[in-house]
């Protein structure tokens, strides 16, 4: 009897890819409202990039916790959870009039985002999936949330051309609403060997404190939180102030970009575009090679292309250039980092091993939102917090390669 071949696009593949989409796309476009709500209440640069900031530290924080809600109550419900904290984030920053109000309320839209993102969806795409198609699911899943980056940027530039900032960030609230009705196709089986469910969730934690490649693994992915944070966060005003003139005649201009303001919140969009593929490349790598080398070359080639824009003049090809060669490498990382999570540790508590991982990725986050707009305003620029970041990717791609691809110790095989 012929044995049928398990299909690579499921309705809980298909479900996690819009979700993901839908929440990216808001997320992705923090950076644009950078300078709007600086100039409306005279705020110094680094006080909305401390809000930035706080919410990529609170979604770090939250991913884990939403790992362990996911598995303990269920995913939807943790789903459910962190679209409410999202969409009440949204709403209540519009009302925000203080620096302090801002940054606290960014704890809600971060720990909405650890419900709604990566951690949470992944595992259920993980463990719905086919062996066989579990590395190229993840990629196409995490390509996803690029999808978003596509027009998310551009949708709040365009917005605040007819409505304030304000009114943008409630129409991203109902944005993030309205995924939740993808969720009802969001389900699958614990898919889990005898012994993985057997076994605490303690003890699997406790296995993977104690192994050093879970140690290096979680150094590793400081360096991609730090670098797509600062870029997300900082790229399109850096683009805007330090770019040169949109030639009036070019192909932008015919294309309606006509000003620096407009290329920067392009260049996050062909970020988010280039990405789409360069992640579903990743994820379909991943299946055929050792994740470790992998993920070492694309901090390589990171470190490499960061290093050399910052070195030549910026000019709107350059800033095309730089963001296309990013976005293939932008979220290359996750499908590997999360696959190799669920190689080592096994699926049963993907999202809260992940989670952990993905809390170094948002300290790097972080550091990296905060740092430049407290170094934009004691330098004027971004430079200096720009050469920072090519550091640490050089570093992620050193510390990746000790990571020993097999399980530790106890055999979580059935």
């Amino acid at each position: 009897m012929t044995q049928t071949k398990a299909p690579l696009m499921t309705p809980v593949l298909i479900a996690g890819c819009i979700m993901l989409m839908l929440g990216f796309a808001v997320r992705a476009s923090f950076g644009v409202f950078q300078i709007p709500i600086a100039e409306e209440f005279g705020w110094a640069r680094s006080e909305f990039s401390l809000a930035i900031a706080i919410q990529n530290l609170a979604w770090g924080i939250g991913q884990p916790l939403f790992g362990a809600v996911a598995e303990r109550f269920g995913d939807r419900r943790a789903i459910i959870l962190g679209a409410l904290a999202y969409a009440g984030g949204l709403v209540l920053s519009a009302f925000a009039t203080t620096p302090f109000a801002m940054q606290s309320l960014e704890v809600l839209v971060g720990f909405g985002i650890a419900g709604t993102g990566f951690g949470v969806i992944l595992a259920v795409v993980g463990r719905a999936a086919a062996p066989e198609h579990r590395s190229m699911a993840l990629g196409i899943a995490t390509a996803a949330g690029s999808a978003g980056q596509v027009f998310g940027a551009p949708t709040a530039e365009i917005l605040m051309g007819f409505v304030p900032w304000q009114g943008v960030f409630i129409i991203f609230a109902g944005v993030i609403l309205a995924s939740l009705f993808a969720l009802p196709f969001l389900r699958s089986a614990p898919m889990a060997s005898k012994t993985e469910l057997e076994e605490s969730l303690g003890t699997v934690l406790n296995r993977a404190f104690r192994d050093p490649s879970y140690t290096l693994i979680f150094l590793g992915f400081f360096s991609c939180g730090y670098q797509l944070a600062f870029i997300t966060a900082h790229f399109p005003a850096m683009v805007t102030e330090m770019c040169g003139p949109v030639a009036p005649n070019g192909m932008l201009a015919s294309l309606g970009i006509t000003t620096t303001s407009a290329l920067g919140a392009l260049s996050i969009a062909v970020i988010g575009l280039a990405n789409i593929a360069g992640t579903i490349f990743a994820g379909w790598l991943g299946a055929r090679y050792t994740r470790k080398y992998l993920l070492a070359g694309i901090y390589t080639l990171r470190t490499i292309a960061a290093a050399l824009f910052i070195m030549m003049p910026i000019t709107p090809a350059s800033v095309l250039v730089f963001s296309l060669v990013m976005g293939a490498l932008w979220l290359a990382t996750v499908p590997l980092t999360s696959g190799l999570v669920a190689h080592l540790y096994g699926l049963r508590y993907m999202g809260t091993l992940y989670g952990f991982i993905f809390l170094s990725h948002q300290i790097g986050g972080f550091l990296g939102v905060w740092l430049g707009g407290k170094m934009y305003d004691l330098t004027g620029d971004y430079t200096l917090v720009w050469w920072v970041g090519v550091g640490v990717g050089a570093f992620s791609a050193i510390v990746h390669l000790p990571v020993r691809e097999h399980r530790p110790t106890a055999a979580l095989a059935a």
